[in-house]
């Protein structure tokens, strides 16, 4: 028990970063710790490695499905956020790991490539030992990781990671937003700015990704007046990084995460489905 709970956290973390939500991570992490118990522990040379390889493997299968779901999903679909402590934050290619945007980006990826993308990428492991855990050639978890390299590098945005930048331009965001200043929210958003709302048919939310300065500003008002009653409203460290979480009661209703180049907002993801929220 004491040694698969010491490794608990990292096994979420690999499953979370595979598949972009909190419900289904921790899905995996059980059905781990169900074959972990199944096992002689004694027997097992290295826990730490038999465990990944588990929770990896139990995650691509759980990814194949999730995404034939996701055809289906109502509006754009999000990965769910999840509250992430300074230590991610702090280290800015770890947090990157976990970001939003770039859980977005892999979505791009075949489950393999995704699980080769993660395991390298955010948790360092080698080429050798990541084909030990998919059972596959090193030479064939070169080409796939290659691969889902260039894909990434071809979608991905590079966002501004300066905490206090993040900081300052989240506050002025939330200020301008429930006070309907519309003049003052168009002053920090790019003018190509995009906003991807997911409420998935659950919460009020525009079901198409919404483009362009006034567009965006508008529907931010919008949704800013249609808040709970007596909302609050707090910063919180939210996929690695600052972020705006509006709580009816102890009740997370919404989380938006900005996304910045040279201190402008570029992208906007805010999650309203109240079933994508547990873990704020």
């Amino acid at each position: 028990m004491e040694i698969f709970e010491d490794r608990r956290g990292m096994l979420q973390a690999v499953a979370y970063r595979v598949l972009g939500t909190v419900t289904d991570a921790e899905d995996i992490v059980q059905e781990a710790w169900l074959r972990w118990n199944g096992v002689d522990a004694g027997a097992v040379e290295d826990p730490t490695a038999y465990l990944v390889k588990v929770t990896t493997r139990l995650a691509i299968d759980r990814l194949r499905s999730a995404q034939v779901r996701r055809e289906s999903y109502v509006g754009p679909w999000l990965p769910e956020p999840v509250l992430t402590g300074g230590d991610v934050a702090d280290d800015v290619a770890l947090a990157d790991t976990v970001s939003s945007a770039m859980l977005l980006v892999l979505e791009a990826l075949s489950p393999l490539e995704r699980a080769v993308f993660v395991l390298r990428e955010a948790f360092g492991y080698s080429h050798k030992e990541i084909g030990e855990i998919l059972d596959r050639s090193e030479a064939s978890v070169r080409q796939t990781a290659m691969r889902a390299r260039e894909h990434v590098e071809s979608r991905r945005r590079r966002y501004d990671t300066d905490p206090v930048t993040r900081r300052r331009a989240a506050e002025s965001f939330m200020e301008a937003s429930a006070g309907g200043d519309l003049a003052g929210l168009m002053a920090i958003l790019a003018p190509d700015v995009t906003l991807v709302c997911d409420g998935g048919g659950l919460a009020p939310a525009p079901r198409k990704v919404v483009e362009g300065l006034e567009p965006v500003a508008r529907a931010l008002v919008t949704f800013a007046g249609r808040m709970p009653e007596a909302p609050r409203v707090e910063f919180a460290e939210v996929n690695g990084g600052p972020a705006i979480v509006v709580r009816s009661g102890e009740v997370a209703a919404a989380v938006v995460m900005l996304f910045l180049v040279d201190g402008v907002v570029e992208e906007i993801h805010l999650v309203s489905n109240p079933e994508k929220l547990g873990a704020i």
